[in-house]
């Protein structure tokens, strides 16, 4: 754990890691979306509350009821994706704590007041998408985040009558487009503060 990755790795990670729009059309085999998962979950919470829930629409028909609720442009790019995932929060995450946290399983009251269950759920089920992104590309996938979809709609189709609703959705597979030139980023001294 102590040594660095190489440059090889760094760039199938980061540096040369680009967000896809277009996919070779195929079918992954179950165990791929398990392994990515089994990266996913090592990835650190708060209290290892785990509140990200993925729906894997790998199907032609789960494929096409996700990008119904997608804008039009982000559903014509994203339906030949191996899989669009619906990055998804749930509210009783807390329910789960006695078995993430065993050592504290009281810890699920530290969630009782609603704008915090709130906050843990999105904080923590967004850093969980990021984790799912850097498993794909750690296993030879591209990704393809988005946000331009009807969150209600989404919602009401796959999660009625729960406490989850949808975080951001991601295609994930092999890109085959030729991505545009990458566009600029902040300068450390922009974007950071060594204090």
């Amino acid at each position: 754990m102590s040594s660095p990755l190489d440059q090889a790795a760094l760039a199938q990670l980061f540096t040369q890691a680009r967000s896809r729009n277009a996919w070779q059309k195929e079918s992954l085999p179950e165990a791929t979306w398990r392994d990515l998962y089994d990266l996913v979950k090592m990835g650190p919470t708060s209290a290892n509350v785990s509140p990200a829930r993925f729906v894997f629409c790998v199907s032609d028909e789960a494929k096409a009821r996700v990008a119904a609720h997608m804008s039009g442009t982000n559903a014509a790019k994203s339906i030949d994706a191996a899989a669009i995932v619906i990055v998804a929060q749930d509210l009783d995450f807390a329910q789960k704590i006695p078995q993430l946290f065993p050592h504290n399983p009281g810890a699920q009251h530290w969630f009782g007041d609603p704008q915090v269950r709130h906050d843990t759920a999105f904080r923590n089920a967004t850093l969980q998408g990021a984790y799912l992104m850097l498993a794909a590309r750690a296993l030879g996938l591209d990704c393809g985040p988005m946000s331009g979809y009807d969150q209600k709609a989404l919602d009401a189709d796959f999660f009625a009558g729960t406490a989850v609703s949808s975080n951001f959705l991601c295609a994930i597979g092999h890109g085959v487009d030729t991505p545009f030139d990458r566009l600029p980023r902040l300068a450390f001294e922009e974007a950071c503060q060594l204090l």
